[in-house]
């Protein structure tokens, strides 16, 4: 009994075989650093409202140029009166290429322009939202180029005789 005692102590202790895994963090690693730097390039940074004060003792900013976008219609606006409105197709889409290149025109109007502010219903799905602020920040005839990028988000108003 005391000689398999001597035998299992005196067994050469194995060593660790890391070199799998050694090859697998020389190729994770480098990967994991790459793509955490493409993955900040795909933020926007947008102007959202402030949280409504009780008493504000400043006037209203004049608005500027705005996209409406409501349950049945995209209304685009300057100056508070009404430039033209866009029907939405039978199945709901969105005429981008109409938006686009009316922006466009405007832009073409006023160069200097970067800001716009897109107001929304609260039954407007996400992806319209994502389709108007790709349509409102590149230019239609050359997607590289910025057309309005400062873009503010808020609510909708509602509709005279709609509940808020």
């Amino acid at each position: 009994m005391i000689s398999k005692l001597h035998k299992r102590r005196r067994a050469p202790t194995s060593e660790l075989q890391i070199t799998a895994f050694m090859n697998l963090m020389v190729v994770l690693v480098p990967f994991l650093l790459i793509t955490a730097v493409f993955s900040q390039l795909a933020v926007l940074e947008l102007a959202l409202p402030e949280p409504a004060s009780e008493s504000s003792d400043e006037p209203p900013l004049p608005p500027g140029l705005r996209v409406v976008v409501r349950a049945d219609t995209v209304t685009v606006t300057d100056g508070g009166s009404p430039v033209q409105a866009f029907d939405r197709a039978d199945d709901g889409a969105i005429d981008t290429e109409a938006l686009g290149a009316l922006l466009s025109e405007i832009k073409s109007r006023r160069p200097d322009d970067t800001a716009i502010t897109l107001l929304l219903e609260p039954s407007v799905a996400y992806e319209d939202l994502v389709t108007v602020m790709d349509t409102v920040r590149m230019q239609p005839d050359n997607p590289k180029q910025n057309m309005f990028p400062d873009i503010a988000i808020g609510e909708a108003a509602p509709v005279n005789g709609e509940a808020p």
